[in-house]
């Protein structure tokens, strides 16, 4: 309010009179007001000073003398501190000279002098002076927490101080306040008393206090904090220059930086830009608030105009920016004369700044956040090799609907942002899918994505890379980076090279144990062609069997129709029902397939010692224990719920599998089952009679069982671990079986619940003593783990054929391996092909021999790792010559392979199998005279392998035909690596494949023909999912390779011998795969139009045989099949698929010890007039005194057992 004094009273009005004026409304006062007068508002309550004259000059006499009389004091003080040195060096020369010149009295009064003035001066000095020094230091510096806290709130309170800056901006310029009534002077005094103490603290910790003096900090001290004590003092408050607070935000990146809040250059460089940018633009706007609100003093303040601070903000910005819009200008002469000078600043700061502000703001990261964690779901972090092939294919497989409901959300990380394509990809799976911008190898990266509460890290491999080692290199750092991270994440990744894989061994936090797991594309895709020469197909068959993929349905009757019906076949676990505790595996898998329709192939077994092993296709004296996880081949997830929800006595009468849910049942008379009667009930299915008839068991058995359960009668003891106790109770007690019961019965078997290397004393199953006696320990035929065959050092030259010796050899049932290589490509690891073929479930007379054809140069630097497996050889050479081609009577062969070396080579992805297709349509154009009769007429009566009639009666490959020649090239097995998978349409000149089919779909895939290595993507969702899909695909293709078996090769890089022992003799047990046909033999009353569930539940129950695909000619669903001898892969087919005789049955098979000494091979060669390739593996089937029962009996015996089972 402005205020008029005079005798009667006071009024005021809203806005500034002129001095004329007021003098005319108060002609009669006594009072003579002059022109300061009636200008400064106050109210009655406060008592102003001089009554309304404006005071503002005692603000700013305040801040400038308490500025110059500090800078006059300093500087007096170093002027009387140079005049000191002067005058001191001054003495000291003189008292040099009269050392000089009396030198016997400076001799005696020298040294005590000296003496106390060191011990004096240095006493004195850290006494006091350097310890507040130092301390003021420390209180101030923000190395140490005390000083980060009081840096951090000195800027906090400067913020504040411009915050009530900003209220205060709103009231006049100079107005009359009380102290004790207004709370923001209240509070900017206890501000600035704080800031007048850190003043302080600033002053003793300098060094130099001239150059602190005219600091910016200490300028904006000098101008805000002496005005709040002359405020206190007159009772008023002079806006004037607390605008210099907001020159305090320039520090505002050196504070984010203490925090730990600013890391990046990037990051400091913006917050600096920006800083510095608003608080200049802040301050000059608090200038021209000033000035243009007080007016010009030598205008007597008459030319002032009401602005507020925002305003003022306003102006500046138009002004920086030279837009100038005219609405609102400076009227005062120093608002004019700042405006000139900020102009030429500003502008240029405005050009500057803000360009270099928005470059910075435009390359910061898009994909820079951090990952915010869901409660309730998991993530995974995926790295490595990001691109839009890579993710589409790995998002493809992870988020199949065939699964269950997939909770998991996938985090990308990578340090290159992604392209449209991969954005659009990313998009359109936004809700599970987010993308990260960094790197592995960045601890601060890793802590974006939230690594420590990951459920796992996947990474990705460049398959196509140049150098696959480092790659391999590169994957193994961002292993070590993570797993140093966090030693207890679980990582999934990809490697190129095997040998590579020996490098993980050496992390001290990698532990396949606990679900780390190294999947090595070139092993597995070496293991998947080696499978494809001993069952031509059955690359395709696994491949699609751990690749999601969707029910294609097609109507017309074609070969694609039963082909895709089997692609839509997974392979996933299960615990099994308690229902099948106590049963052999052979009637759990049967009950599974009939019952169930679900495809039981392997289960997970624990030895006594809690060591987890996959058993495939274990037979009969594998006993299903509590809790047992199930391997099955089925169509989706849900359909695999059946083996767990089964109950017998809900579940015994129901024919639709889908029926077969979660019931409510306690299986309660199964549990309350006596142990003695559950492991009878097994006992009874392995012999084929009912349990009255049964005597497996004798009495004292009963009774001792029946003792058992009286000491454990909740416990559930399995039927394995009863029959332990059984077993040292029979040792005390001799049973009343006979020998030969014994040994039908397993009765002297070793539990399954023992280690899977202990030797189970059945002459079916392993050699007994008398064979063992027999073998020569003295040779090493195996390494040392016992699951290959191996054979001293050799030579390479040894291995050499020229191509006369190729040709005088009979060669017959061999493997060419076609390599195409140099000295200068990348390794291709042909170990992990040959280790397949020479695995130890083969006898030595069944071995393949393999002939590797190419350069010399390349497989002299193989040769290191193939030099201790028997029967293999080279032909120097190129596979794109003929005459070396029939030097090794590729005619005759099982399978020919050809692979490339020189993928990685070639830019252009049309390229990189062209030696490939090359060599494959050369073989298929080839021709070839009738050899199969010249071999036989010029052998003197010798039959090559697979053509051996002396097999017995029974055997499902008995009477097979003699061997049709191969007269044409395109008849020849061959199996072809492709790197890109488009070009599989030039492998077959005859199908009908589009371009853009996927190559699951092609027709040569189907056959088997064609096998890319994209096809192993889908093993890192698998994996994740499930980590024992991977041991058990490992287990089928590798033919035995063991973590044990690779940490012994990471030691040598080489397999080493061992002599034969019962515990590796063991190791030979193990499945093989293999395939059976149908136009002769056993299953030839099947294979003209029976079932396949009935030779599925004949070969189980007869040989133990595990039948789980067909391998069918393409053309045998017409009427009138055609000439073509192609086949394609069926898997998994339903009971009632019907059966023709060319089809190949792929199986299980179970190792016979007896074939190896009788050398009788049951072969289930492929060849005949009605197939295109030969098969010269050999099916052995023991013989047993099962063969020789009447088929009656049998009969009835398995009517028995299946009542037994689906009661």
């Amino acid at each position: 309010m402005l205020v008029v004094a005079d005798g009667n009273g006071s009024y005021g009005s809203s806005s500034r009179m002129s001095s004329n004026i007021n003098l005319n409304k108060n002609k009669d006062s006594s009072v003579s007001i002059s022109k300061m007068d009636l200008i400064i508002p106050f109210s009655p309550e406060v008592p102003c000073d001089n009554n309304g004259q404006r005071m503002w000059w005692a603000f700013l006499a305040s801040s400038m003398v308490t500025f110059f009389g500090g800078l006059f004091i300093i500087l007096l003080w170093r002027t009387l501190k140079y005049l000191w040195t002067v005058c001191c060096h001054c003495n000291i020369k003189n008292k040099e000279a009269q050392k000089v010149n009396n030198p016997m009295n400076s001799q005696a009064d020298g040294p005590t002098k000296n003496q106390n003035d060191k011990e004096d001066v240095p006493v004195s000095e850290v006494g006091w002076m350097t310890s507040v020094k130092d301390w003021a230091g420390v209180m101030i510096s923000a190395q140490t927490l005390t000083g980060r806290v009081l840096v951090v709130l000195v800027f906090a309170l400067s913020i504040g101080a411009l915050g009530i800056y900003f209220i205060d901006s709103s009231d006049p310029i100079e107005s009359c306040q009380n102290f004790y009534k207004d709370f923001t002077l209240q509070i900017d005094m206890a501000f600035n008393v704080f800031f007048l103490l850190y003043f302080g603290l600033r002053f003793i910790a300098a060094n130099d206090k001239l150059w602190f003096w005219l600091e910016v900090n200490s300028v904006v001290d000098f101008f805000t904090v002496p005005p709040v004590f002359v405020s206190v003092y007159l009772n008023r408050s002079w806006l004037g220059l607390r605008f210099l607070r907001a020159l305090r935000l320039i520090q505002f990146s050196e504070i984010l930086q203490f925090l730990n809040i600013l890391k990046t250059s990037n990051s400091i460089k913006l917050v600096n830009l920006c800083s510095i940018f608003i608080s200049t633009w802040l301050t000059a706007a608090g200038f021209i608030h000033l000035v243009e609100n007080s007016g010009d003093p030598w205008e007597n303040f008459q030319n002032s105009q009401p602005l507020s601070y925002w305003e003022c903000v306003y102006l500046l910005m138009v002004t920086m920016s030279t837009v100038g819009y005219g609405d609102v200008y400076a009227r005062t002469t120093l608002g004019r004369l700042f405006m000139v000078f900020f102009i030429l600043g500003g502008l240029a700061m405005f050009a500057s700044y803000v360009p270099e502000i928005i470059e910075l703001i435009g390359n910061r990261k898009k994909y820079g956040g951090s990952y915010s964690a869901v409660n309730g779901r998991k993530h995974i972090v995926v790295c490595g090799h990001i691109t839009l092939e890579s993710v589409s294919n790995f998002l493809k497989d992870f988020l199949h609907k065939d699964r269950d409901d997939v909770n998991v959300e996938i985090v990308f990380l990578h340090n290159i942002s992604p392209n449209l394509e991969l954005e659009a990809l990313f998009k359109r799976h936004f809700t599970q899918v987010e993308f990260y911008q960094g790197s592995v190898l960045n601890p601060h990266d890793l802590a974006r994505v939230k690594i420590e509460s990951a459920d796992a890290c996947l990474i990705l491999a460049n398959k196509y890379c140049a150098d696959p080692d480092a790659e391999d290199a590169s994957n193994i750092m961002r292993v070590i980076s993570i797993k140093n991270y966090h030693p207890k994440i679980r990582i999934i990744t990809q490697m190129l090279q095997y040998h590579n894989k020996a490098h993980l061994l050496n992390i001290p936090s990698w532990n396949w144990k606990e679900g780390d797991d190294a999947i090595c594309l070139a092993e597995l895709k070496a293991g998947f062609i080696a499978q494809s020469c001993l069952a031509q197909g059955l690359s395709t068959m696994l491949a699609n069997l751990f690749s999601m993929r969707s029910y294609i349905k097609i109507e017309e009757d074609t070969w694609q129709k039963y082909y895709l019906e089997g692609v839509a076949n997974e392979m996933y676990t299960e615990y099994l029902s308690s229902a099948f505790v106590g049963l052999s595996f052979p009637t759990v898998c049967e009950l599974c397939y009939v019952k169930l329709k679900l495809l039981l192939i392997a289960i997970e077994y624990k030895s006594e010692q809690r060591e987890s092993s996959i058993l495939i296709n274990p037979g009969n004296h594998v006993k299903m224990q509590e809790g047992t996880l199930g391997f099955f081949i089925a169509s989706d997830a849900k359909e695999v719920k059946r083996a767990f929800f089964y109950c017998k006595a809900c579940h015994d009468d129901i024919t639709d599998p889908k029926r077969i849910k979660k019931c409510g049942c306690k299986r309660m008379t199964y549990s309350k089952m006596s142990v003695y009667k559950r492991m009878k009930l097994a006992c009874c299915f392995d012999c084929g009679r009912s349990e009255h008839d049964c005597s497996c068991m004798s009495g004292s058995v009963h009774s001792n069982m029946d003792s058992l359960q009286r000491a454990f009668p909740l416990s559930s003891v399995s039927v394995h671990d009863c029959s332990t106790s059984l077993r040292a109770f029979e040792d005390e007690h001799p049973s009343t079986l006979s020998p030969k019961k014994k040994q039908r019965n397993g009765g002297m078997r070793n539990s399954p619940n023992c280690s899977p290397k202990m030797t189970r004393h059945d002459p079916l199953l392993i050699p007994g003593n008398e064979q063992i006696e027999n073998m020569d320990t003295s040779v090493k035929r195996y390494d040392s783990t016992g699951m290959f065959h191996w054979c001293p050092s050799n030579d390479i030259e040894k291995a050499i054929l020229t191509r006369s010796e190729a040709s005088m050899t009979v060669l017959s049932g061999h493997v060419v391996v076609c390599i195409f290589g140099d000295v200068t490509s990348a390794l291709v690891g042909l170990r992990n092909l040959v280790m397949p073929l020479r695995a130890s479930n083969f006898h030595y007379h069944e071995l393949k021999p393999i002939v590797f054809v190419g350069s010399l140069d390349y497989l002299k630097r193989e040769w290191e790792t193939l030099h201790n497996f028997p029967k293999v050889s080279i032909l120097p050479g190129t596979p794109l010559s003929r005459a070396d081609l029939r030097a090794v009577n590729i005619n005759l062969c099982d399978m020919c392979v050809i692979l490339s070396a020189n993928q990685s080579n070639i830019d252009d992805a049309s390229l990189q199998d062209k030696e490939c297709i090359l060599a494959t349509l050369n073989i298929k154009s080839m021709q070839f005279d009738d050899s199969i009769g010249i071999l036989q007429a010029n052998s003197q009566g010798f039959t090559p392998p697979g053509m051996d009639r002396s097999s017995p009666d029974n055997s499902p490959v008995h009477g097979l035909v003699r061997q049709t020649s191969i007269t044409t090239g395109s008849n020849i097995p061959i199996i072809t690596e492709l790197v890109n998978d488009s070009n599989v349409q030039f492998l077959d000149q005859d199908d009908d494949d589009d371009p853009d089919t996927e190559l699951y779909l092609t027709q040569p895939f189907a056959c088997g023909t064609a096998f890319a290595i994209s096809v192993l993507d889908s093993l890192m969702s698998a994996t994740y999912f499930n980590d024992n899909i991977l041991t058990l695909i490992r287990t089928l293709v590798t033919g035995g390779a063991t973590p044990e078996l690779e940490g012994l090769l990471a030691e040598e890089n080489a397999l080493r011998g061992g002599y034969s022992t019962p515990q590796t003799l063991a190791n030979r047990d193990r499945c093989r795969v293999a395939q059976l046909a149908l136009y002769d033999g056993p299953f030839a009353d099947l294979g003209d139009g029976g079932c396949y569930g009935d030779l599925f539940c004949k070969a189980l129950k007869t040989y133990n045989m595990l039948c789980f695909g067909i391998y069918r000619l393409r053309d045998a669903h017409l009427s009138t099949p055609g000439q073509c001898t192609k086949r394609y892969v069926i898997t998994n087919p339903p009971y009632e698929f019907e059966l023709v005789p060319t089809d190949l049955i792929f199986c299980l098979m179970q190792f016979d010890h007896n074939a190896g000494q009788s050398r009788v091979s049951l072969s289930h060669s492929s060849h005949s007039s009605h197939s295109s390739s030969k098969k010269s593996s050999s099916v052995h089937i023991p013989a047993t005194n099962r063969q020789n029962r009447s088929s009656k009996a049998r009969e009835a015996r398995d009517k028995q057992k299946k009542e037994m089972v689906y009661r």
